[in-house]
């Protein structure tokens, strides 16, 4: 088995990470975390999914299972950020960011690159959208009134994934297309050790109590 192959299996399988750590502190855990970790379950799902299908005789094309991840992605994080956000006037803009964005995806599905065909768009689309969401979150968080730890906020490290992954990403996504084979193997490592890191970032999010504002 090739270290592409294994990197593979690791990022497919920390998935399950904080889809255990949400079961785990579900009863302590506020409703955008609640949220969180029901989006977290279905990623799991379909990344086990998607690697059933390589796994399967014969040519599967599974982009079109990869373009819908890009539309539950889009809805579960608008959620997410819409509840995380105090100021009206932010959560008007991020309906607006997301309505926009979720055109886009659905146009590039219908007139470009069509649902058999890598949705470097779409997915370049969605990164954009999520690492300005995490640092609009970020800003927030920092300029805070209250005095509270930041790192026993529960939503600060799932942000951070948020931001890590994308933004490591986000060229490898607008790319990936261009890759030869042989390239594609190497690069989609960064990926699958990004998508890792990740998933511990959001286990450690998912297992943070509350913490009362002083």
């Amino acid at each position: 088995m090739s270290a592409a192959s294994i990197l593979d299996n690791f990022s497919t399988y920390s998935g399950v990470l904080p889809v255990i750590a949400w079961l785990y502190n579900y009863k302590s855990l506020d409703k955008v975390l609640k949220i969180a970790g029901v989006f977290f379950l279905i990623a799991f799902l379909i990344d086990l999914i998607l690697e059933l299908m390589t796994m399967m005789k014969g040519v599967v094309n599974n982009m079109p299972l990869i373009h819908l991840f890009i539309v539950i992605n889009i809805l579960f994080f608008t959620a997410i950020y819409y509840y995380a956000f105090f100021k009206p006037s932010v959560k008007k803009a991020i309906i607006a960011l997301a309505g926009l964005a979720l055109l886009i995806v659905i146009f590039n599905i219908i007139f470009v690159e069509g649902i058999w065909e890598y949705p470097s768009l779409s997915i370049t689309v969605l990164s954009v959208l999520l690492i300005c969401f995490s640092l609009a979150y970020f800003y927030q968080l920092l300029n805070r009134q209250e005095f509270i730890h930041i790192e026993k906020q529960g939503l600060f490290w799932i942000n951070s994934g948020v931001l890590f992954y994308f933004a490591i990403n986000i060229f490898l996504f607008m790319l990936f297309k261009h890759f030869s084979k042989d390239e594609k193997q190497e690069y989609y490592m960064i990926h699958s050790t990004s998508n890792t890191i990740a998933n511990i970032l959001y286990t450690v999010g998912l297992l943070c109590k509350p913490q009362k504002i002083t």
